[in-house]
Formats: structure tokens, C-alpha cells, sequence
């Protein structure tokens, strides 16, 4: 890898999604909504873990740490976005472009790891129930989660430190509304080659080794509620994965089409939904098939309400 210096571009100009101006403002209210509602959905399901006793068990534990982390995500992008649809200098500076990448990684890889640490739980639940107690003690969950910190932090550090040793000297119009590898790539007039491979092996079999793990998790799920007699045993055993099962479709559906592939098949025309509905989308969804899916965080609301009216 090259180690020019990078300092050529000072600053980074987005194009965003469209450049039709006609769109601007009703893409603007759009996201603003969006936003709104992940804010208020993931900030809601925080607060009602918080303060309903029955949900103080692990698989809210981890829950309130994902909807955490979805507000942090979704903050890494969406607000800028939102400030260039009605900008005419539609730039973000360099440093600025490094922190948004570091947060984006780093967010990102939250949500893989907790969603993994998610199937964790409910295999324990299901098919160990006499143990999980004894398996998911409270400092194993704390341990869960700071593991899952830890490893995203490195892997933000590392991707982050890998693009930005590139140098930047063609031209600073990133077809994008965020700072992405992908895009950024483009840019770079060094060989982008390990780049590549970097990003092709290092996110991608952390991406993978999760999924995996997630879905052989699944399999001994499904087959132990298979092997329950009672009919509505099964269906209760069902409604508790249900959600993340949904949330996990959704999210590595999306990931893995995005960076599991080379840059040169790379196009924002072809790519703009599923990248909206990668960084801006799931983070207001995630909330919201927990509350629609799940009987306990319904009836959590219910209470709350009547508390608190």
C-alpha cells in the first residue's frame, strides 16, 4: 500500500442520492421522518427496558444495547443528509469524512456482533432452558457485549486507518451521501488492491462467521421446537425469535449484497435504495418489529402506559 500523502483533498463533496432539485425537499421531509422515527422507536424501546423489571432479563439486555447502537448508526449519516438535501455546497471535510467511516464501521459491526450475541441467547433459552440461568448470568451478558465493542473498535480502526492511507487525487465528488469504502476507492489514484482484499476478507468473514453462527444457531432452535409437544409451547417458543429472525433477514440480506463483492461492480445508480435502506431504513425498523412481533414488549407498552397516565 502506497503511504503518499493523502492531505491533496481537504475536503469531500457528496452528490447524494439524486441531484434532481424538484426532489430535494420531499426527500428531505421523507428522511427527516425516518429519522424521527428511529430516534423516538429505539429511545422508546431503551426506556421501556429500563423501566419495566421483567424485562430485565438478557434478551433485553441485549435488545436496548442493539436500539443504542441503531441511534448511533443512523445519526452517523442521516443528519448530514438530511442538511445537503436543502445545502448548495453539499461537502463534507476530510476529517470529517474519517470519522464518519470510523462510526459507520464501527456501528455497523456493533449490530453484526449483537445480533450474533442475540442468537446466542435465544439457543440458550431454548434449547438449554434448565441451564440458561446458570449460562447467561449478568456477567457473561456485560462480557458479551464489551467483547462485542472491543472487536468493532479494532475492526473500525483498521479499515479506517487502511483507506485513509490511500492517497486522494483525483477528484473529491463522492457519488454518495455518506463516507463509504466503496465510493472512496474510486477516488484513490494508489493501487487499491489490498484495499480490496482487506475489505473483502476482513468484513466480510466477520460477516460471515456471525451469519453462520447465527443461522447453525437457528437450526438447533428450530429443531428443538419442533420436538415440543404442546402446540402453543411451540408457538410462544416461535414468537420469541420471530423478531430477531426478521431484524437478522434484513440486516445481513443487505450487507452482504453491498461489500461482498468487488468495487469495480459498484454504481450509486444501481445501488441507491439498498443503501438507503441499509444505513437509514433497518435502524427504524429494528424497533419497530419488536414492538409489532413481540407479546412482552407489547404488553411492557401497555403497562407503562397505564403507569404513567
Amino acid at each position: 500500500m502506497e503511504e503518499t500523502n493523502y492531505t491533496v483533498v481537504s475536503e469531500f463533496i457528496l452528490l447524494g442520492l439524486i441531484e434532481d432539485p424538484r426532489l430535494q425537499v420531499p426527500l428531505f421531509i421523507f428522511f427527516l421522518l425516518v429519522y424521527i422515527t428511529t430516534l423516538v422507536g429505539n429511545t422508546g424501546i431503551m426506556v421501556l427496558v429500563t423501566f419495566t423489571p421483567h424485562l430485565h432479563i438478557p434478551m433485553y439486555f441485549f435488545l436496548s444495547n442493539l436500539s443504542f447502537v441503531d441511534i448511533c448508526y443512523s445519526t452517523d449519516t442521516t443528519p448530514n443528509m438530511l442538511v445537503n438535501f436543502l445545502s448548495e455546497k453539499k461537502t463534507i471535510s476530510f476529517r470529517g469524512c474519517v470519522s464518519q467511516l470510523f462510526l459507520f464501521f464501527f456501528t455497523g459491526s456493533m449490530e453484526v456482533f449483537l445480533l450474533a450475541v442475540m442468537a446466542y441467547d435465544r439457543y440458550a433459552a431454548i434449547c438449554n432452558p434448565l441451564l440458561y440461568t446458570a449460562i447467561m448470568t449478568k456477567q457473561t451478558c456485560i462480557g458479551l457485549v464489551l467483547g462485542a465493542y472491543s472487536i468493532s473498535l479494532f475492526n473500525a480502526l483498521f479499515n479506517t486507518i487502511c483507506t485513509f492511507k490511500l492517497s486522494f487525487c483525483r477528484s473529491n465528488r463522492i457519488k454518495h451521501y455518506y463516507c463509504d469504502v466503496p465510493a472512496l476507492l474510486k477516488l484513490s489514484c494508489s493501487d487499491i488492491s489490498l484495499n480490496e482484499a482487506v475489505l473483502f476478507f476482513v468484513v466480510g468473514s466477520l460477516t460471515l462467521l456471525s451469519l453462520s453462527y447465527i443461522v447453525l444457531s437457528y437450526a438447533y432452535i428450530i429443531s428443538a421446537i419442533l420436538q415440543i409437544h404442546s402446540s402453543e409451547s411451540r408457538k410462544k417458543a416461535f414468537s420469541t425469535c420471530s423478531s430477531h429472525f426478521v431484524c437478522v433477514t434484513l440486516f445481513f440480506g443487505t450487507i452482504l449484497f453491498m461489500y461482498i463483492r468487488p468495487s469495480s461492480s459498484y454504481s450509486m445508480d444501481q445501488d441507491g435504495v439498498m443503501l438507503v435502506f441499509y444505513t437509514a431504513i433497518i435502524p427504524m425498523l429494528n424497533p419497530l418489529i419488536y414492538s409489532l412481533r413481540n407479546n412482552d414488549v407489547k404488553e411492557a407498552l401497555k403497562k407503562l402506559k397505564q403507569n404513567w397516565s
